[in-house]
């Protein structure tokens, strides 16, 4: 893997590439107790949602990709403990522009689906 964008990125938080190749990623995470929403156990979607953009930034894997928007569905409910799978395929490409889908799997359970609409810039964002 030839990991080129979000390289400081906490993966403790995000995820753990296990597959990053022309137009697409794979990205693994498991739930920790300091992602809960509540004493039940329920992870809040911010994680969920961070894992699944760092999966559509790999599959960009551009030094300089940013997300310009996201379209996204939570399918099912995530507990602490639980193993998550992000996949992501870069479905469109136009100048600058990519669109990235992305499912985040438990198991064979869908709990996610998005469209990210990724930005490769000239320069970094903040330059």
């Amino acid at each position: 893997m030839n990991i080129q964008t979000h390289l400081a990125i906490c993966k403790k938080l995000c995820g753990e590439p296990v597959i990053v190749s022309a137009g697409q990623s794979r990205v693994c995470l498991t739930t920790t107790p300091v992602m809960a929403a509540d004493d039940a156990g329920l992870v809040h979607g911010g994680f969920i949602f961070g894992m699944a953009d760092y999966a559509a930034m790999l599959a960009v894997n551009h030094p300089n990709v940013v997300l310009g928007g996201a379209q996204t569905t939570f399918t099912k409910p995530v507990r602490v403990g639980e193993a998550l799978e992000a996949h992501a395929v870069v479905q469109e490409e136009s100048g600058r522009r990519r669109r990235v889908e992305v499912t985040v799997y438990r198991s064979e359970d869908v709990v996610f689906t998005g469209v990210f609409q990724c930005h490769v810039l000239d320069k970094h964002v903040l330059a």
